[in-house]
């Protein structure tokens, strides 16, 4: 995946139950959370590691409450600017998605006042750069099928029965 690459941007690691997840940040804001070897991830090897971005640690910590079973929702401030207008908007639908629901890919473009795109909805959410805060995984196919998560089906899965939403 092709980011904006801010200067500023530094990375650390997250143990989750899930597997190795990388998050990074501006000084201002979160860029990326992802866990390792999911697709459209971009490459964060040049940028450096950091245990003292407060971005960072806040996000850390909070997703640590989350797989805990502590926490569903999240309060650290986004950057979703790397995204088309289209992708940011639905990104921001998804960010209205609660813990414990979910919603197809139809009712998200039928949500943002496009429902013939289905097929754009999905790859705007394959691309979403901050998984699990803003809540792709909450996107089910047609019928409620687990398709289409960039970390995994099985993560996806694992996401939404730790949600309740299973």
């Amino acid at each position: 995946m092709t980011m904006k690459h801010f200067p500023e941007t530094v990375r650390q690691t997250l143990a989750s139950p899930l597997g190795p997840m990388t998050l990074a940040a501006t000084e201002s804001a979160l860029v990326w959370v992802g866990f390792d070897g999911q697709r459209h991830a971009p490459d964060t090897a040049a940028w450096p590691t950091s245990r003292a971005n407060a971005v960072l640690r806040q996000t850390a910590e909070q997703l640590q409450q989350y797989f805990a079973g502590d926490r569903t929702v999240f309060d650290v401030p986004l950057d979703l600017s790397q995204g088309t207008a289209f992708q940011q908007q639905v990104w921001q639908r998804l960010l209205t998605l609660a813990a414990g629901t979910t919603s197809t890919y139809g009712g998200i473009g039928q949500s943002i006042g496009n429902p013939k795109a289905v097929r754009a909805v999905g790859a705007a959410v394959g691309r979403n750069p901050i998984s699990i805060i803003v809540p792709c995984h909450r996107v089910l196919g047609s019928g409620g099928a687990l398709t289409g998560y960039a970390g995994g089906v099985d993560r996806k899965a694992a996401l939404l029965r730790l949600e309740g939403a299973l």
